[in-house]
């Protein structure tokens, strides 16, 4: 019983990094759009940029998934 309790609260504690990592695009791409209006000509030189920011914090969503997947059902 307490250890069903315990996977279920560590799983949780693990979904938090999803928060940030919503955070963190919303910033991405802020950034980015901002940027892109002040200074159209450069956008596309960034662009490549914006993906790879992109998908590390995904990436870290992905491993913070898998983690808590890992807690839950093991």
């Amino acid at each position: 019983m307490e250890l069903a309790a315990a996977k279920m609260i560590g799983a949780g504690i693990a979904t938090l990094a999803l928060a940030g990592v919503g955070i963190g695009l919303g910033n991405i791409f802020g950034s980015f759009l901002s940027g892109a209006l002040r200074n159209p000509s450069a956008a596309p030189k960034v662009f490549g940029n914006l993906l790879l920011g992109f998908a590390l914090t995904e990436a870290v969503a992905l491993f913070a998934l898998v983690i808590a997947f890992l807690i839950l059902f093991t």
